[in-house]
């Protein structure tokens, strides 16, 4: 045979594995090579084919394919059961070149008996194949087609093997088949590529970069605490990991790590795959991926699963979402819809017409589009107009949406719903946007029927009574030539008209405004130091206690040892040990129980004595709830109130000093008395007689407008920026869209002139001293739209 095995020409020998079988009735045959040539030769009709003439469309079934094998991966099953093996053969002549290589994809019994005997250096030859487009050749560098083999396809395999004896300098080039090595988040190291799993803190949906290729990025964590974000790029869409949530549970393949700034990133590089898992505990471990080539083990489903467990007490997983019947003005949520209509609005707009079977509650916006540029079934679009919604998208969103298919199922992450009123119109109506960038994940997600939110849509979608809808009166359909946008939406007091400052200024308190102004400036300038305690008894206000003074009150109260008297009563167990450092600290832990059950512990209340600080945080991650108590003869007491009485995920939580009468810890037995003790920080401040302290932002915002300035006070829980004050001090990305919210409404090294209006609502009191009287100004019912960021 020419070219039959083309090592043999250069005068090496090979060897020849038996095989216990009939070979000539299998379609997997081992050959043996004698003084260069094949003991049995190929079938006479076989031609042939080098990859140069490997083209789609073409019937291959008297061609045969020659290669050495450079890899070859686990043997797997497909999602039916069907057997899968995967190898990479290499073109012969042209060693040295990664683009001469061509992935041999096998299925059935094939592929179970090549996984058998198959060797690296073997020489492969492969017959009656079918060719098709490599979904995987942008990411591995190899041919642009693979190769199918299967018996059912009448094909056949021919392998030459070559001896088990390797030489020293031949050694490097012959490997197992792999068996990958995954990285905890905490040992990664700059310029390495590794293999890693992790839960998915943050992402946005893949859109179109600046260049031509898709890029997604996903913020990852993992039981080592460590976050990592990574930036993925690939020209295929499909090639980028199909996340759909928070929680969502990823395995990336060949991922190169790099250090910047401190911190480590992720960026994709040559080969990178991944895999997709749901986060839910108890969901079925299948993996997301586009690629019908991928190897996953049976010890990765354990891993799976431990991630799951650990992402449910340490994770808050739980995202804004909404349906479109419960939409209020000035809300941003996610969308689980399916497209009935789309159209080009313009240059840098593009309308889809979505619907999730409710009905929204305020009238909507009809975006103005010709007849004949609506895409989609005119007749169900005509059934559904009263249950339809418009969102109109933006700038990088565009080119995705133009490529959605109609009666695709979506998810839209960060709507923005905008109340705005026509000129000359006396009634408000709902709008719908998806702003330009990909701000708190700001994108689209497409949906595949498979997945478990589509199909409980599908199922309410299928039971909508269509003529109920048709018989509503719309009140939703108004055009508009354009739009006016503020930073501020308002959430109240329409009927205000608004007021110049200067007016204002010149007025008697206390009153209400409606303003349009611009912010020339802020304070405190390090947003940090907004964060206050509030008393609502005695409206005081005082600073945040930092953590250097709770561990300080927590070494004092750990001086005094636990009260053994006092442990495993009827309403909660005990258990203590001595520490094994010099100072041999008596630590006690007491679950308190319900219906004389301990509890799971995302659902248990802990009473700690003599713990540090660490400790106690690491028992936050653990349990629901954590309060450090310290032993008097007769019962447990809380500690001096300059600590938090209570600890619950990552927020301590404080009572007001003056305002407090603390009761003794025993109080907490009538909350876990009840049917479902939900051990909310308040029920809890109430039974302790503890006057709760309420995290507020307090900022100073001073306004311009042209004819006046004046300086208004934000005092806001979280409705002004949409940010939990509670939250905030201990969560990177709530601080991070604080910081950004401020650069929009007072961009840094802007001239006046080109600062963005602000209208908001603002009320002015009056102060009196025993010396001055004054009048103040405060900012209420107004909230940020910082999707214009």
């Amino acid at each position: 045979m020419r070219g039959l095995p083309g090592h043999a020409r250069c005068g090496r020998k090979w060897g020849w594995r038996r095989w216990e079988t009939d070979k000539a009735a299998m379609p997997v045959q081992l050959l043996k090579v004698i003084k260069g040539k094949s003991e049995i030769p190929l079938p006479s009709h076989l031609q042939k084919e080098d990859l140069k003439q490997l083209q789609e469309g073409l019937d291959h079934t008297n061609k045969y394919f020659q290669g050495i094998v450079v890899l070859s991966y686990p043997l797997t099953k497909l999602g039916d059961g069907t057997d899968f093996f995967k190898v990479v053969l290499q073109d012969l002549d042209k060693w040295c070149s990664r683009s001469n290589s061509i992935n041999v994809l096998i299925y059935g019994k094939m592929a179970e008996d090549c996984a058998k005997v198959i060797c690296h250096g073997d020489t492969f030859v492969v017959a009656g194949f079918k060719l098709a487009k490599s979904p995987t050749a942008r990411e591995d560098g190899r041919h642009g087609c693979h190769l199918e083999v299967s018996e059912e396809a009448g094909s056949a395999i021919y392998i030459y093997t070559a001896p088990k004896t390797t030489a020293a300098s031949e050694t490097a080039s012959v490997s197992v088949a792999p068996k990958y090595v995954y990285t905890p988040l905490n040992h990664l190291k700059d310029g390495t590529i590794v293999n890693l799993y992790g839960v998915v803190k943050f992402f946005k949906p893949p859109y179109v970069s600046k260049g031509t290729d898709y890029c997604s990025v996903v913020t990852l964590v993992d039981p080592s605490n460590v976050k990592l974000t990574c930036t993925l790029f690939n020209g295929n869409l499909d090639a980028l990991p199909k996340i759909y949530k928070v929680g969502d549970i990823v395995r990336f393949h060949r991922i190169k790590i790099r250090e910047y700034n401190g911190q480590m990133q992720g960026i994709t590089s040559a080969g990178f795959a991944s895999l997709t898992f749901d986060g839910t505990v108890g969901a079925p471990v299948v993996p997301r991926t586009s690629s019908k080539v991928y190897t996953f083990m049976d010890e990765e489903q354990k891993t799976i699963e431990d991630l799951r467990v650990w992402a449910a007490t340490n994770l808050s997983i739980s995202g804004p979402a909404a349906k479109l019947s419960g939409v209020q003005p000035m809300l941003y949520f996610d969308l689980t819809c399916q497209l009935v209509g789309k159209a080009k609005v313009d240059g840098s707009s593009f309308l889809l017409k979505v619907w999730d079977g409710t009905k929204c509650p305020y009238p909507t916006w009809k975006v103005p589009v010709e007849a004949r540029d609506l895409e989609g079934e005119k007749v169900l679009l005509h059934q559904l107009r009263n249950l339809t919604v418009d969102i109109l998208v933006y700038d990088n969103h565009v080119q995705l949406a133009k490529s959605l298919k109609i009666g695709s199922f979506l998810r839209i992450y960060s709507i923005h719903t905008k109340q705005a009123s026509a000129e000359n119109e006396d009634f408000s109506h709902i709008e719908f946007h998806l702003h330009g960038g990909t701000c708190y994940g700001r994108g689209i997600g497409v949906l595949p029927e498979s997945n478990p939110d589509v199909k409980e849509l599908k199922t309410f979608l299928e039971s909508v009574d269509l003529a109920d809808s048709q018989n509503m009166e719309s009140m939703s359909s108004m055009e508009l030539d354009g739009t006016f946008n503020n930073v501020t939406v308002l959430t109240d007091h329409q009927d205000l008209s608004n007021t110049e400052l200067k007016t204002i200024l010149n007025s008697t308190a206390p009153q209400q405004y409606r303003i349009r102004a611009k912010l020339r400036t802020y304070k405190p300038q390090k947003l940090y130091q907004s964060i206050k305690l509030h008393c609502s008894k005695c409206n005081s206000l005082q600073e945040v206690p930092n953590g250097g003074d709770f561990d300080l009150i927590l070494q004092g109260a750990a001086v005094t040892a636990p009260n053994p008297d006092l442990h495993n009563t009827s309403w909660y167990n005990s258990v203590m040990w001595t520490t094994q450092d010099q100072k041999q600290r008596k630590i006690a832990i007491h679950f308190v129980k319900h219906d004389e059950m301990l509890q799971q512990p995302e659902d248990t209340l802990l009473l700690v004595e003599g713990a540090t600080l660490k400790e106690i945080w690491k028992l936050t991650k653990r349990f629901k709830c954590v309060i450090p108590v310290r032993s008097t003869e007769d019962h447990l007491e809380l500690l001096d109130l300059s600590a938090p009485f209570l600890l619950q995920g990552n927020i301590k939580y404080y009572g007001c000093k003056q305002c407090s009468t603390p009761k003794p810890i025993r109080g907490l037995s009538s909350i876990a008395a009840e049917q479902r003790p939900s051990w909310e920080p308040s029920e809890i401040a109430q039974v302790l007689g503890i006057e709760q302290l309420q995290y507020v932002f307090v900022m100073r915002f001073t306004l311009v407008d042209g004819t006046g300035a004046l300086n208004a006070y934000i005092f806001d829980y979280e409705k002004f920026f949409q940010i939990p004050a509670s939250e905030i001090l201990t969560n990177n990305f709530l601080q991070e869209k604080m910081q950004m919210t401020m650069n929009t409404l007072c961009p840094p090294g802007r001239k006046l002139d080109d600062l963005p209006w602000l209208e908001c609502f603002i009320k002015s009191y009056n102060v009196r001293d025993a010396m001055k009287h004054r009048v103040y100004y405060q900012i209420f019912d107004t909230t940020v739209a910082e999707d214009v960021v």
